[in-house]
């Protein structure tokens, strides 16, 4: 049943990132470019995306368990560290430069589109080489 709700989760929101225009680079970039040609309408969006996420986030704070009866996993995180700022400034750059970002890379990878394809290829290589980093490290 959980995987079956994950598959359903997935679908919508991969609906719902095509219906708004999320997967097409042009218009996300047309967004970012606030000196040129500004496209805001990706604002209604991102400001519909976080008022859901900050009631979901309100809901899932008062329940012990999920719908589902699965343990609650919150982030308990509160302090801005570097990695979290150099990570957030490498994610900026890159939607910035592409105009895609991971989840509507994995909707344009299913639907066949060259630049989502390179996008999830350069997303695992970075994913990669992170996690070759932090073994390094440790």
């Amino acid at each position: 049943m959980t995987n079956f709700f994950a598959l359903l989760s997935g679908l919508t929101f991969g609906l719902g990132l095509i219906v708004s225009g999320m997967t097409n680079p042009a218009k996300v970039l047309g967004f970012l470019d606030i000196a040129g040609e500004w496209d805001p309408s990706l604002i209604l969006v991102m400001g519909g995306a976080i008022v859901i996420g900050l009631i979901a986030f309100a809901l899932a704070k008062k329940r012990g368990s999920s719908f589902l009866g699965l343990p609650m996993q919150l982030p308990t995180a509160r302090q801005l560290d570097r990695r979290l700022i150099l990570g957030s400034l490498t994610f900026g750059v890159g939607w910035g430069l592409a105009g895609i970002c991971p989840g509507p890379a994995l909707v344009l990878l299913g639907e066949g589109v060259q630049q989502g394809a390179l996008f999830v290829g350069a997303m695992l290589a970075g994913m990669g080489i992170f996690e070759w980093l932090e073994r390094r490290k440790a």
